[in-house]
């Protein structure tokens, strides 16, 4: 793990990315007999939101899992995340519109790294159609490029972005206005971990699994987090308490940095 917040992850952490994610899968493969243990849904709609360069395909484990809890757990159906381009930002608030006029209902925003910054852009922007929103590794607090192993393939796509957003980003210097958690791992290769965390708040939290930053959507810690937070009932919300038999699968969570400059100027939800 790199030792300073400016830095990215440690190149060991890096490499080995790949590798571990067919790890993770292992693990979830493992784990499938513990899945019928899983808190079930109300059959309120999900939308899944994918990281960068991942499609729908990344995504796929997670949303058949929640589907068979109940849920009518949806894909974005916009092809590879490239950044913020004209398609992903009128598709994301298109299917936001969708869902949540079709079902009548609030909609989950699951988001996967930068899938996971979009999802929060929409619970800011039309946070009467959110039910709540959980990030997957996702870097919404970034301070400097350094800190993600990403930042040059996402400026490769930025003459196709029609938001450009400096850093620190300024939406996050106000809280969401719906529940709101982060699942993150300190073993994280593209992202610093720390980048990961929400400010600690009523209705906010941080959930650490020990998971490779590509394995984040099927480890099976990962899935049961989710799950938990989306069988809560609607307009209530606490904290994420693991079961007894699991909680060696979840580190104790860590909070901001006390001289980070963004939890310095943000403010608890």
């Amino acid at each position: 793990m790199a030792s300073r917040l400016d830095d990215g992850p440690a190149l060991p952490l890096y490499l080995t990315e790949p590798g571990r994610a067919v790890g993770d899968y292992g693990l979830y493969l493992a784990a499938r007999p513990l899945l019928s243990r899983l808190p079930h849904g109300d059959g309120h709609p999900v939308l899944v939101l994918p990281g960068l360069l991942a499609d729908d395909i990344s995504t796929r484990v997670l949303r058949a899992v929640l589907r068979r809890l109940g849920y009518d757990a949806q894909g974005w159906g916009l092809g590879r995340n490239i950044g913020p381009t004209a398609a992903c930002v009128k598709g994301t608030r298109d299917l936001l519109d969708h869902l949540s006029d079709k079902h009548q209902r609030t909609v989950s925003l699951v988001g996967w790294s930068l899938g996971g910054i979009f999802a929060r852009d929409l619970g800011r922007r039309s946070p009467e159609s959110v039910r709540q929103v959980i990030t997957l590794g996702s870097p919404f607090r970034l301070t400097r490029h350094s800190q993600s192993r990403a930042s040059k393939v996402f400026d490769r796509f930025s003459h196709l972005h029609v938001e450009h957003r400096t850093l620190p980003l300024e939406s996050e210097n106000t809280p969401l206005a719906v529940p709101t958690t982060s699942i993150y791992s300190q073993f994280d290769g593209i992202v610093h971990w720390e980048t990961c965390l929400n400010i600690p708040g009523e209705r906010c939290e941080n959930i650490a699994v020990m998971a490779s930053h590509l394995g984040l959507g099927h480890h099976p810690a990962s899935i049961w987090a989710v799950a938990d937070r989306l069988a809560q009932p609607e307009g209530t919300w606490k904290p994420f308490r693991a079961p007894r038999f699991l909680r060696p699968a979840f580190p104790t969570p860590a909070r901001p940095r006390a001289d980070d400059p963004v939890a310095a100027h943000g403010t608890a939800a």
